[in-house]
């Protein structure tokens, strides 16, 4: 398939699940709930882009938010959203969902009219289709006449180019209409002869076919599995796969024997079920990952059953699932965790290797400063308001240089809520990395901005919002102090896992008597970081100039977190040429993310604008020009 652009083309239903972040109530009573994508053919989309396939999507969303959040989160995930069809008289699906207790997991299905289901074979494009090696189709898209005849003129046109075609049986009885709305968490109906006889009629053209055991009493019109199976078999020379639940999985790749024996059966990875919702989606994507890539029947089994473990045992569908990376890491070394949510190491790979934005090369400008503000303020007499306005400037500075440094760096802001709000608000309108302060300025040990419990502060950001903190440990501080801290680093890095949001921790030793003492002393936290269980996405420090503390450095972040996002580098007010020299001085790495500089820009003009000498237009050009001048010195830096 080297010469396609895809490995699996989905088709089919689509939707915002909305679940709920309450465990153990009645869906009426949750109150909170959080986003993602569903849909079985979305969940299987992301789930194998997640596992290294190259994949695109076929489905219908509507011209609203919902709509465009789905094609935002797929195209996050690394799937092609170029044939997803945006219906301006359709809404989007939706669905919500809770976990009321052991196997009960309602939802209620809003679908009527939906933008997916008002596909057509007018929707579909041959040349879309010919670019993939595969394609996946759903059940529910055979319910209806509109999406059927879509359906069919995927299956024809893809047996026509040659393509393999996979059938996940994905019954639900309400969506054809055997159930009621408050039937939505269903799995089984006695469905009528004419549900059975529309997946009779598409039965001979799939190469893989997989189901549960009443999937297959559906498609088989039998009420016992090895009659439903002989059934299939009779219509089909798929493979078909049967999902077995926690006992894992059979295979069947010829006729089908008398019952399940040894030689067909795969077994499954021993896991305690929190959410079984988007389960046989997971597994689907890890069967694909093998079999798509002709590896045989054991290894493709091994994937499913692994990945549906993974999927079973967190809150969510797709956002469930796992990478490739995760997956092997879990295959080889299993878990001594029933439940795989509360396996740390598991937790943090998964959290690494799935971030939905890839950063790189990072010109960040920081102006969240607060005391430097505050006394100029005082010193020429102006108010809060002066401090706002200024930091609006330094943002139309970063906004004017972004498009010269396009292609080249991605650019970033860091900025703080006592008097950059306006400017939070206004960076949503541009593709910036975006850092925001929440330490308490000059307290040690560490404190933090809002209310008392981090992640309740953090709930009101942004998922976008990367958590800032600086911390600045003396060399010899007092051990009630180093307590202190690593207790306030534990909530910090709690509350931001709990909330989606990445961590950035800036370390600055505080007044060290030599360079070694200070390196010693960032080494000697990162390394506790790190035996805390803390995992920063990003560390922000000073250029490190000698090149055994540097690699000292590498070496700590590989053995810990070898999927670290980076290193970024302050300047702590020094002259811009001797920031172009440490910028020079840097050995050459791909921990070196970018560079995070403040005071080195902002602080001259600052003065002249606080006290009259400088107008709004000269203040924003000269930190645009210092901004970019920074940014052209670190991207030469490695250069001749």
């Amino acid at each position: 398939m080297s010469e396609k652009d895809f490995d699996l083309i989905c088709i089919g239903r689509s939707c915002v699940d909305l679940y709920s972040g309450e465990f153990g109530v009645p869906l009426e009573r949750a109150m909170t709930f959080t986003k993602s994508v569903g849909g079985s053919p979305m969940n299987i989309a992301i789930g194998t882009s997640r596992l290294g396939l190259r994949v695109g999507a076929i489905t219908g969303v509507g011209q609203e938010d919902n709509g465009r959040y789905l094609k935002w989160q797929l195209s996050c995930e690394g799937v092609d959203v170029s044939a997803v069809k945006t219906d301006p008289k359709r809404l989007t699906a939706m669905v919500l969902l809770s976990i009321r207790g052991d196997n009960d997991f309602p939802l209620i299905q809003y679908r009527e009219n939906c933008a997916d289901m008002g596909l057509t074979a007018e929707d579909i494009d041959p040349d879309y289709l010919a670019r993939a090696g595969a394609v996946l189709v759903t059940g529910t898209h055979l319910s209806r006449e509109g999406v059927r005849s879509a359906t069919m003129k995927v299956l024809e046109t893809a047996k026509r180019l040659g393509l393999k075609c996979i059938l996940d049986i994905d019954f639900r009885p309400n969506l054809w209409g055997l159930q009621g709305h408050d039937a939505g968490s269903s799995r089984w109906a006695e469905a009528s002869e004419q549900v059975t006889s529309e997946y009779k009629k598409v039965l001979p053209y799939f190469d893989l076919i997989v189901g549960t055991e009443e999937e297959f009493f559906i498609a088989g019109g039998k009420t016992e599995a090895m009659e439903a199976l002989r059934e299939v078999r009779r219509l089909s020379k798929a493979l078909l796969v049967f999902k077995l639940g926690d006992k894992g999985c059979a295979a069947l790749p010829g006729d089908i024997p008398d019952s399940f024996v040894d030689e067909v059966v795969y077994p499954g990875f021993p896991v305690k079920v929190f959410n079984s919702i988007g389960a046989g989606d997971g597994f689907m994507s890890g069967f694909l990952r093998g079999w798509l890539r002709n590896e045989d029947l054991a290894s493709c089994c091994r994937y499913a059953n692994a990945a549906g473990a993974f999927a079973v045992s967190r809150l969510g569908c797709s956002s469930a699932y796992p990478s490739w990376t995760e997956l092997q890491y879990f295959v080889s070394h299993g878990s001594k965790h029933k439940w795989l949510r509360e396996d740390a190491m598991l937790e943090q790979i998964h959290w690494a290797t799935n971030r939905r934005n890839k950063w790189k090369n990072l010109a960040v400008f920081a102006f969240d400063h607060r005391e430097p503000f505050s006394a100029l303020a005082a010193e020429t007499g102006r108010d809060a308001k002066a401090i706002t306005a200024f930091k609006n400037l330094a943002f139309r500075a970063v906004a004017e240089a972004s498009s010269e440094l396009e292609g080249q760096n991605d650019v970033g802001i860091l900025v703080d809520d006592t008097y950059g709000q306006s400017v939070l608000f206004e960076s949503n309108r541009y593709p910036f990395w975006v850092g925001r302060s929440i330490e308490k300025t000059g307290v040690n040990p560490l404190m933090f901005e809002g209310k008392a419990d981090v992640g309740s502060t953090l709930q009101a950001w942004p998922e976008n919002h990367v958590v800032k903190c600086l911390f600045r440990p003396g060399a010899k501080d007092a051990p009630e102090v180093v307590e202190e801290n690593e207790r306030q680093l534990c909530r910090l890095f709690s509350g931001a896992r709990s909330t989606g949001h990445d961590l950035l921790l800036e370390i600055i030793v505080d007044q060290p008597q030599t360079r070694e003492e200070q390196d010693a002393c960032l080494l000697r936290w990162m390394r506790r970081c790190y035996e805390l269980g803390v995992y920063p996405d990003y560390w922000k420090i000073l250029p490190v100039a000698d090149q055994g503390t540097w690699q000292a450095i590498e070496a700590l972040i590989g053995e810990y977190d070898p999927y670290c996002r980076g290193i970024l580098f302050l300047g702590l007010n020094v002259a811009e040429a001797e920031l172009v020299k440490r910028f020079a001085a840097l050995p050459e790495s791909p921990r070196a993310l970018g560079f995070a500089i403040g005071r080195s820009i902002f602080l001259e003009p600052a003065r002249k604008w606080f006290a009259g000498q400088m107008s709004d237009e000269d203040a924003v050009a000269t930190m645009r020009d210092c901004f970019l001048r920074l940014a052209r010195a670190w991207n030469g830096r490695n250069r001749g």
